[in-house]
């Protein structure tokens, strides 16, 4: 029996993989560890219209832990989105953390060996069924998913989105109280406007055929491009928008009133806090709101790029 010579020199023959390496997929076992973090020279007292509650610093065995873009926060459970495609799910106590969840995204646009089907920068949940709304920049594509994120239900490339620059896409997005759904570019612009985004009213949920979607206009803080948003209680918007200078990282977050949300309108917020080193360099991607004991609670948490070296961020702060 000549086989194994014949193997061997099969694979001799055949020259070795060259293509772009597999996403990292994070395991269904994956554990995340958390410890409490404090800036350098401590938090200050109030940082614009917020309060600092605290922070952690979340970190996993698994290497494909990090590389986060969004949040969500939903009956004491956060639920952290990567870059990638993969997600974790933990309940917090105090400064205790317990893992719920851990995997990576089923179906999806492309094949998923690669970023560009898989670049997941923003997550809507509804706070009832805990259905979730996922955007994919580099597709240009709205999925929803059932609550545990096991089952992709439904999916959509809104004509309005499809020119939208590759890697400058559905950066935010957010469910508003009424049920209409907002999505802001983080890169196209609205034609002849300077820095104004183009961003998107849908009435309902895009991946529902027959949702009309209407276009209005963004103008972030100069200098700056909108990374994440969130509903406040009330209804008005909170944008987080981010700035990459020096090899550090600073924000801006502003308020847009609920009235103010309409086709055609042009937006800009009103500044309600900014941060920056020392204070914090790192890329604040992802925001949520939620309520506790009447008082409304913002979470931000960071991307590390997938770098060992540079740490995951879960901040809270409180709304003042």
């Amino acid at each position: 029996m000549k086989w194994p010579f014949s193997i061997a020199l099969v694979l001799a023959l055949v020259p070795g993989w060259s293509g772009t390496d597999r996403l990292p997929i994070i395991a269904s076992d994956a554990v995340v560890h958390a410890a409490a973090y404090v800036p350098d020279g401590g938090w200050p007292r109030r940082v614009g219209a917020l309060t600092p509650i605290g922070a952690m610093r979340l970190w996993s065995r698994d290497p494909a832990f990090g590389g986060f873009s969004a949040v969500a926060v939903r009956n004491g459970a956060a639920t952290l989105l990567s870059d990638g495609g993969n997600y974790v799910r933990f309940e917090i106590s105090g400064n205790r953390l317990l893992t719920r969840a851990a995997g990576a995204l089923p179906d999806g646009p492309g094949t998923g060996w690669a970023k560009e089907s898989r670049d997941t920068e923003s997550l809507a949940i509804d706070p009832a069924s805990g259905r979730a709304w996922i955007g994919y920049e580099r597709a240009n594509a709205i999925w929803r998913y059932s609550a545990d994120l096991r089952r992709a239900e439904s999916h959509t490339v809104p004509p309005p989105m499809r020119k939208w620059p590759m890697n400058g896409g559905a950066e935010a997005m957010v469910r508003l109280r009424d049920g209409r759904f907002v999505v802001i570019s983080e890169q196209a612009r609205a034609k002849g406007k300077g820095r104004l985004r183009q961003a998107l009213i849908f009435s309902g949920d895009p991946t529902v055929q027959g949702t009309r979607v209407e276009r209005f206009r963004y103008r972030p803080p100069a200098g700056y491009n909108p990374s994440d948003a969130a509903v406040l209680p009330n209804g008005d918007l909170l944008v987080l928008n981010r700035r990459f200078s020096r090899l550090r990282f600073d924000a801006v977050l502003v308020r847009i009133p609920q009235a103010a949300l309409r086709a055609g309108a042009t937006v800009e917020g009103k500044e309600i806090a900014r941060w920056g080193p020392p204070l914090l360099g790192e890329n604040p991607e992802g925001l949520a709101v939620t309520r506790e004991h009447g008082r409304t609670m913002l979470w931000v948490v960071t991307d590390n790029d997938l770098a060992w070296y540079r740490p995951t961020l879960l901040m809270k702060f409180r709304l003042d």
